[in-house]
């Protein structure tokens, strides 16, 4: 049952850490074992080849708040942990923490958050110490179910993902690619569709799970080095702001339409839209499960654009299923209805019309998104760090678009080239097989 937590053994005494991880073991299996990192692996350090060495500790699977506050207490003593969580949320709307992965420069451990009576406050107090960097790849679930669960948002931040990105290892890389590129092991991903609310988990399971974390340390001093090496730390600094403000994670009612696109036609749809979607996300909160279990995006569309006033008219709808209209839910989107066409218009969002680009505007982008990948390959800078798709079309239309790519290091890097392209300055040619920006012939 959710919430319930595993069954430990009535008659286990957590007496050390060792016994704690042997609770997590497969039944039988009574081996100790050393940790990935803790094992004499050498990884470079920078680009001259010398390894970086850590203590080695044993594994460490804790299960009470005491060991806990202590491992947190030694972690708040580096400059970085690298983190990762593990956990459920296919069938619930909240997530359900199953596991969390700490790793420093002298310690490392799994924490089993489903364990009977474990508090982790220590965990989230080394989540808000801001003297100590949390290192995370792809950061933002993991932060969301910190932040969900303690209303502490993780900070300061290094997201490996982002700071690859910034470093010139393409967008969006995966870990598993990250690692091999930056330490060349590769790791054994045959665990990652696990069950990690199941107990016990086999040693298997528990090393594919730490080596998130171990292996995240070297990748972290790699990326780290290049970062202080090219001076573009201020780069990355930009992208965490956004990982680290509160409102990234907002999940209040009255916002739950921002996490759709507003393909309504007209204000009043526009009202309808944003109470279905309050509706649907009180309802998915109150019951905890996925959104798309209340109501589907494009039910919500439909409704929204049809707007019925009757169960009859909602009934005729082909996006609901036969009969929903007969149900108490049914009523309640007829009520939202009625409140979001009777909603003030100045109280609703501003709808971004999606215009067809004119012919010039279409060429430009096109050169643009050119003079962006080369851009992107001269300075070692994935393309999407630099401007998005959204970015590149206001910019095909208007020189002084509201847009990062003209503020900042991304001018310096690209939009100021953009818009001595767009001026005629300059002119795109292939050199070598590369494309190059270079002055246009006066």
């Amino acid at each position: 049952m959710r919430g319930a937590g595993p069954e430990y053994p009535k008659d286990r005494q957590v007496s050390s850490i060792r016994s704690c991880y042997l609770a997590f073991l497969q039944p039988g299996t009574q081996e100790r074992r050393e940790s990935r990192v803790g094992s004499g692996r050498d990884q470079a350090d920078g680009d001259n080849g010398k390894s970086i060495r850590y203590r080695r500790p044993s594994m460490q699977t804790i299960t009470t708040t005491s060991e806990l506050a202590a491992l947190c207490e030694t972690l708040s003593r580096s400059d970085y942990v690298a983190v990762d969580t593990e956990f459920l949320r296919e069938q619930t709307f909240w997530p359900l923490l199953c596991l969390i992965q700490l790793a420093g420069p002298e310690a490392e451990a799994i924490v089993d958050p489903l364990a009977p009576g474990i508090d982790l406050a220590p965990f989230y107090q080394l989540m808000a110490d801001t003297s100590t960097v949390k290192v995370f790849h792809a950061a933002r679930q993991d932060i969301e179910i910190v932040f969900l669960k303690s209303g502490v948002v993780p900070t300061p931040v290094f997201d490996s993902q982002v700071a690859a990105m910034v470093c010139g290892f393409g967008d969006s890389i995966s870990y598993v690619n990250l690692v091999k590129k930056t330490t060349g092991t590769d790791l054994d991903k045959s665990s990652r569709f696990t069950d990690w609310s199941r107990r016990p988990l086999s040693p298997k399971q528990l090393d594919y799970a730490l080596a998130d974390v171990t292996y995240l340390r070297d990748v972290y001093v790699r990326l780290r080095q290049t970062l202080d090496k090219t001076e573009r730390t201020p780069w990355l600094q930009e992208e965490m702001a956004v990982l680290t403000n509160p409102a990234t994670y907002d999940t209040s009612p009255e916002n739950a339409w921002q996490r759709l696109k507003l393909r309504v036609k007209g204000r009043k749809a526009l009202g309808v839209l944003v109470e279905l979607a309050a509706w649907r996300e009180r309802l998915a909160q109150s019951l905890d499960v996925p959104r798309g279990r209340v109501l589907r995006d494009d039910a919500l569309y439909d409704i929204a654009n049809q707007m019925p006033v009757s169960t009859e008219a909602l009934g005729q709808l082909r996006t609901l299923s036969d009969g929903f209209a007969r149900s108490q839910r049914a009523k309640d989107i007829l009520e939202a209805v009625k409140a979001g066409v009777a909603r003030d218009p100045k109280t609703l969002p501003k709808i971004e019309r999606n215009e067809s680009l004119s012919a010039e505007a279409s060429a430009t982008l096109e050169l643009l998104k050119v003079l962006l990948k080369a851009a992107a390959a001269e300075h070692g800078v994935a393309p999407r760090i630099i401007a998005s798709s959204e970015d590149l079309e206001q910019l095909a239309v208007s020189n002084d678009a509201d847009i990062l790519v003209l503020q900042g290091w991304r001018r310096a890097l690209f939009g100021e080239s953009a818009l001595k392209l767009k001026r005629g300055e300059l002119a795109l040619t292939l050199v070598g097989g590369e494309v190059r920006a270079v002055p246009a012939a006066k």
